[in-house]
């Protein structure tokens, strides 16, 4: 099932996955037209910012400018798991993702699966499935 759902998202598809407080609908968090999809299936306002989903602390390094110590000391303690951190964000990161702001809220669930995914498939943008 795994390997479904990474080929699904390398070809702009859209996959429901489990965190640890709700499932997630997720998208390639580099892919425009898949975003796109988010937002039309959700009914969602483009000027609602969207949560990248990571798998590493490293990876948070492909989104924020910089990450600041209280920050490094906050995902050290609490990732993985439901913590949601704004960073500054990169020139790169699609504004689809982020409405237009200069910031981007980065969080790394703790659920095995979402976890394995996303480690497969790169990170997610992935609102509440519901």
């Amino acid at each position: 099932m795994l390997d479904r759902y990474i080929q699904l998202l390398k070809e702009g598809e859209l996959v429901a996955f489990p965190t640890e407080t709700v499932y997630g609908l997720g998208a390639d968090a580099w892919n425009p037209s898949a975003i796109k999809k988010v937002f039309v299936l959700k009914k969602r306002p483009a000027d609602n910012p969207l949560i990248v989903h990571v798998a590493s602390v490293s990876s948070v390094e492909q989104f924020a400018l910089e990450i600041p110590a209280d920050a490094r000391s906050l995902m050290q303690h609490f990732w993985p798991g439901p913590l949601t951190l704004i960073f500054r964000k990169k020139p790169k990161v699609l504004d689809l993702v982020t409405a237009g702001l200069d910031t981007v809220a980065v969080r790394w669930p703790s659920h095995p699966l979402s976890q394995n995914l996303i480690a497969n498939a790169g990170p997610l943008v992935a609102p509440s499935a519901n």
